[in-house]
This record gives C-alpha cells, structure tokens and sequence, in this order.
C-alpha cells in the first residue's frame, strides 16, 4: 500500500521564489494548498489571492517493494516502450547519444527527455498518467491520475529508497485564482478491479466499437503507392477469407505533409474520391492517414504559412522529429490553422468519403507547454478540436500520450511500429524509446491490453506473414500475429494476401481461432513471455520468445 510521506510545492512570485513541504493542508498569506485523500483518491490543489508561477507540485508516497514485485508505468506516448521491470532494471535517456546526433535528428522531440530527467539506476524508473506494482501472486497496487488535462502526471520509482513519487508536469504555469493540481486513484486488489475503478472514477465508459480486421499500405509500400497498387492490395484482400472491414490509406498520396488537399496526381490522376468510392463498393471503410499537427520542411504550408508553426521563447520553429524533410510542429492555438484543418477534415470526410482517419504524431502539438497552460491541457485541447472536425468519421489516434486520447478517439496506437527485423536495425536501439521494433510492440501490446475496451478500442499495430522483404522467422510472425489478436482489437495486415501459402493461410486461421480471447495474466521472465488466457470458457497458456 501507498503512504503519503509529504507533498513538495514551490512557486514563484514575481520572480522570488518559495517552497513548501508538508503532509496536510498549508495556508499562507498568497496560496492555500489543499491535501486531501480519502484513501482511494488523494488529492492536493492550490487556490491563490494573485498570481504565481508554479515550480513544483510533487506527492512522496512510502511503499515497501518486494525483490518479486513487477513495476508497470506507461510510457510517455503510443510508442513509448512500457512493459513490466524488474526493482533492479534501468531505463536510459539520451544522454549517451552525442549532441550533435540529437540536435540533427531531433530525438528528444519524441518523447519527454526534454523534461524530465532520466536518473540510470537500479529501480528509479519512471512514466506517465498510470501505472501499478504487481506482486508474485497476482495482486495489483494500482496509482493512475485522475486529471491528465490538467497537466501530465510522471510517476516515479525508487525501490532502493522504498517510494514511489507523482509529480505534475506544471513548472512555469501561471496561476491567477486556482489549480486542480494532483488527482490520483490509489487502488489494490484484482487487475480486472483496479483498471475498472480507474476508469469509472474518470467518468469513462466502456468503448462499444466493435473489432476491427483490416489492411493498411504502410508495411507494404510505405510512401511509395499509387492507385494501381492499392486496387491490386483491394482485389487480394477482397478474394482473401479476412471478412475485412476497413481498407487504410497510409502515407504517400499527399504531395507533402502538411499539404493534405494537394494530391500526388502522378500516383492518383483521378484523385481520393474514385478509390474511397471503390472501397466502400466493395463492403469496406475507407480509411485515410494524416499527421494533423506536423508539417514538413518541403510543404507549401511551411513556405507559406510561417504563423502556423509553433515556435519557442526565441521565435524558432519547434522541430517535432527527423521524418520526411524534418518535420515541424503546429500551433494548434492559431485561428488560421485551425480553419484549414477544418476544411481538410471536410474535404476528406464529407467530400472524399473517408469513414476512419488514422491521425498521427499528436504529441507534436505538445512538446512546448504555454504560459497559461500545461503539456497536458494543450493536448487536451487538440484532442477535443479533432473530435469537433472529424465529420462523424472513426478516429484511429497514433503518436499520442494516452491518458489525451482516453475517451477521445474509437481506436488507439498503444505500442510503437512493427519492423520486418524483429527488433528493428541495430544502431537504433542507441536512441529513443519510441523506435520502430516487432518486439517492443509485441511487449507494449500485453501491458498496455487492459486499456482495450476500457479507454478504446487497441490497435496493436499490423501483423506481417509474407515471406518476401521479411527477415522474421515463421515463429516470430506467428508470435506477432497472436499476440495482436489477443490483445487488441485493431487487426490489420500489410500484405498482399493473393500470394499466400500454406504457413501464411494457416497462420491466418490461428489468428482468427484467437481474436477475442481474453488474457487473464502476463509474466515477462526474462526472454519468456508467459500468457495466460480464455476463449469460449477454455483456459489455456502460450509460451513466447521475446
């Protein structure tokens, strides 16, 4: 069980700054700060008589960590890489990566490395919005915030030391009245108990979209496709047993990212309406991607739409990445953009025809916080403005800190890309957390499964069975695609399935005989992967490689 130990609060005012350190409510001339909890949720909020800039808002909780416990904290965003440690593993930053290398690439902007420090020792380990310590028998002590909108909540480990620390992610807030500083859940008992009270405390109801099978073109053609391409992928899924529900469009029919009403004529001379018509004649959503909140270097929106890009405290664009020709961040705050977006999400959704829009590299709209609002509430903000745009269509969010898209969108990235190399290329596992990797995803997709159905619906990413541009081992694509269909329920492929064989038509059947099973426990034991689950009242246990 958690304890609270202290809360830390600093501030300033009018650039002198004061602190304070306490267990209970504290109350000065300038601010009042509220600690309260229940024994369930425990809270501590600020009111104020003028205005401050807040430092710190931190809670010290005692907890006594067992050499079996099992510490899950998720990620800072889909593609962060969350799965249970050990009280002895490390995590690593960026540190180790040559400045020169970060500054040229922009690694940081994937994730929170320019915000939050990362300490490599044994047991200080650190995430976001949720997490919980299971022990050896099964039980969960549960901590997950209950007002990401307020500001993002990081939530750190020291086993050495036996505590366990929350802390907003609000330094340089400015606050003239109040603020609903930290809300957390602190629950114990079953999996299944914990996640259902934490959701339920969010006022969040359970998702009733239904699974989803389907295609995307990433995997396959990645930019390069073109209408002939995608009609050829059509006809194989349509003569394939998939029952397929959705056919994606990924990236590459946009001229430039950023300019998503310029279609590439060479690749699709009749445009996006004809083939969204095709696919939906053929009993399918047509789905599209879009990276709403980036533009790259190349676009006409950067060449002429300079107001648009967010920019720091020295008027510099924001990079949000080394993609494309590097892209930049948007200032989701600017009238102009956010009238173009409107008109984008029209066009495709009203006009085009597209029933579910992929939307992707959200966190970008976040990496600055703003004077008058946090990380957290700026995101929140986006997420809303894309629900309000999206024409009815099916939301499908990627690239995004999760706790922005619980309730927000139908469907949810919640681990980082497939790669056909199992652990992606070798000098990547140098760099950031959020790098494309068959294994980080498979891990991502069990410890992040109980959020399917609960905040969404799980898109685990695509499994791939073809034989060709494909490095993998039979049984690590089988490993891939049962793991998917356990838990998720986002079941896309990338492959021409016309040209499949035997191994591949009967790995098919076995991702189908698993869809919908329901996974009652997860240990990752060093390279084991031991999953234990039901499917129509039969209990069975699978042992992976990872």
């Amino acid at each position: 069980m958690l304890k609270l130990q202290e809360v830390r609060f600093a501030y300033k005012v009018n650039g002198k700054g004061y602190a304070v350190t306490s267990a209970g409510s504290v109350s000065n001339s300038r601010i009042t700060l509220d600690v309260y909890d229940d024994g369930e949720v425990f809270r501590a909020f600020l009111k104020t008589k003028s205005e401050i800039e807040i430092v710190k808002l931190s809670a010290v909780f005692e907890y006594d960590f067992d050499d079996d416990d099992r510490i899950f904290l998720n990620g800072y965003q889909s593609w962060t890489d969350s799965y249970e440690h050990t009280i002895n593993d490390t995590e690593h930053g960026l540190d180790h990566v040559p400045a020169g290398l970060n500054d040229k690439y922009a690694f940081a902007a994937y994730g929170d490395y320019s915000f939050v420090k990362y300490i490599r020792r044994r047991g200080r380990l650190h995430g976001f919005s949720y997490g919980y310590i299971r022990d050896a028998y099964g039980n969960f002590d549960f901590i997950g915030s209950l007002n990401e909108n307020s500001g993002f909540t990081v939530i750190k480990t020291d086993t050495a030391g036996n505590t366990v620390t929350v802390e907003k992610d609000c330094s340089g807030l400015f606050v003239s009245d109040s603020y609903d500083g930290l809300q957390i859940y602190m629950g114990s008992g079953s999996e299944t108990k914990v996640f259902d009270r934490y959701f339920e405390l969010m006022n969040i109801s359970p998702s009733h979209e239904k699974p989803i099978f389907g295609y995307t073109s990433w995997y396959r053609h990645y930019q390069d496709i073109n209408e002939r391409c995608l009609l050829a992928d059509l006809e194989g899924v349509r003569n394939s047993d998939l029952n397929a529900d959705v056919f994606q469009i990924d990236d590459g029919y946009q001229t430039a990212v950023g300019d998503w009403l310029s279609v590439d004529m060479s690749k699709f001379p009749d445009g996006m309406k004809p083939l969204a018509e095709r696919i939906s004649a053929e009993g399918m959503t047509p789905g599209l991607w879009l990276a709403p909140f980036v533009c790259e270097e190349r676009s006409e929106m950067f060449e002429k739409h300079p107001e648009w890009l967010l920019r720091d405290e020295n008027g510099q664009p924001v990079r949000a990445g080394c993609n494309w020709s590097n892209q930049y961040a948007l200032d989701i705050y600017n009238t102009e953009l956010r009238a173009y977006l409107h008109d984008v999400f029209c066009t495709v959704t009203g006009e085009w025809g597209f029933g579910l829009l992929k939307l992707d590299f959200l966190y970008a709209v976040c990496i600055l916080p703003r004077r008058d609002k946090t990380r957290g509430r700026v995101m929140a903000d986006a997420m809303d403005f894309l629900r309000e745009i999206s024409g009815g269509a099916k939301i499908l969010g990627c690239g995004v800190p999760l706790a922005s898209a619980f309730g927000t969108v139908d469907y949810c990235r919640i681990g980082t890309d497939v790669t056909p190399e199992w652990d992606g290329q070798d000098y990547m596992k140098l760099f950031h957390r959020e790098r494309p990797s068959t294994r980080l995803s498979i891990l991502n997709s069990v410890f992040r499964r109980q959020l399917s159905g609960r905040a969404f619906i799980n898109d685990t990413d695509v499994y791939i069975l073809r034989d060709t541009e494909n490095t993998m081992s039979l049984q690590r694509r089988r490993t891939l695609a049962e793991i998917n269909a356990m838990c998720g329920g986002v079941l896309f492929n990338s492959d021409n399935m016309s040209v499949y064989g035997e191994a591949q038509t009967e790995m098919l059947g076995a991702i189908k005989s698993l869809n919908g099973a329901k996974v009652l426990s997860a240990v990752l034991d060093g390279s084991r992967l031991i999953i234990a689950a039901e499917k129509d009242g039969r209990s069975f246990v699978r042992v992976y490689a990872v």
